[in-house]
């Protein structure tokens, strides 16, 4: 079965969530703050402890080891993770993937950005580069953490059209969270509200 699956998912008391998403669909989670989104996908990605399932193309997260399901299955936070003091260290040989000279430019950036201190960059800069780190490792689904809540409206334009390239030509996956339902109404085919104890359709 091809698509990925939620099956009766929960976690640090909510839920369970069911939900099937097929290749090259997107779709939208929307709810008020502290309703555990964010938290949401942390489970998809056996970041954080749960019940219940994630089945990926008809292979169960169990069945692999949790880097081999963060591989396929790849979250972009809301606040991206910095470990080195230069962009160009948290970047190796997948730079040679996935044109990712490409991404960066559609992004706003020249290659001399491998160069940049990370303490120069603004938050914005940082959500563009973290989601390019991920995008050049070519998962097979995006869990994205309003990632445009930084970004002007030029940009935020760019990084939708952008993602809406990427699943059309790749056939990813997404789960997109924001608190815009407007922008979720134009990326998303099916938006979802994230309650206590479950997924509630929106019309848009």
């Amino acid at each position: 079965m091809n698509g990925l699956s939620l099956v009766n998912l929960s976690f640090l008391k909510n839920g369970p969530y069911s939900l099937t998403i097929e290749a090259g669909e997107c779709i939208g989670l929307i709810g008020r703050s502290g309703v555990g989104k964010t938290q949401l996908l942390r489970a998809v990605a056996d970041v954080i402890a749960h019940d219940g399932d994630c089945v990926l193309n008809g292979t169960s997260y169990l069945s692999v080891s949790p880097p081999e399901w963060r591989s396929m299955v790849a979250m972009v936070p809301a606040e991206s993770f910095w470990w080195y003091d230069t962009v160009g260290s948290h970047f190796d040989s997948e730079m040679e993937r996935y044109d990712s000279m490409e991404l960066l430019e559609t992004l706003g950036f020249s290659s001399d950005v491998m160069n940049w201190q990370i303490s120069r960059l603004s938050t914005g800069e940082r959500q563009r580069l973290a989601l390019v780190r991920t995008l050049i490792t070519g998962p097979k689904v995006l869990l994205l953490d309003e990632p445009t809540a930084s970004l002007d409206k030029k940009m935020v334009d760019v990084v939708e059209q952008l993602l809406a390239d990427i699943c059309f030509l790749r056939r990813t996956m997404c789960i997109w969270v924001s608190h815009d339902i407007e922008q979720l109404s134009r990326v998303a085919a099916r938006v979802f509200r994230v309650e206590k104890g479950g997924f509630t359709e929106e019309t848009c």
